[in-house]
């Protein structure tokens, strides 16, 4: 079987269908999301954009200079 980058090859949906080795997970997650009121799915959202902000102020400043 080749292996694809799935992040890059699959945005658009799995091109490899049945012998996707990834198929475990993509039912776990459509299990998780059907499984799961949307009020909770929100607020974990909320919560993963609030980390991910609080991760960018706090990460020290990067100086990008240019080349001589």
């Amino acid at each position: 079987m080749t292996e694809i980058n799935c992040a890059e090859m699959c945005q658009n949906g799995c091109v490899l269908g049945d012998e996707c080795p990834n198929r475990e997970y993509t039912q776990q997650a459509s299990r998780f999301i059907s499984d799961t009121p949307l009020d909770k799915l929100l607020e974990m959202a909320d919560e993963a954009v609030r980390k991910k902000a609080l991760e960018r102020r706090s990460a020290p400043t990067q100086w990008i200079l240019p080349e001589d």
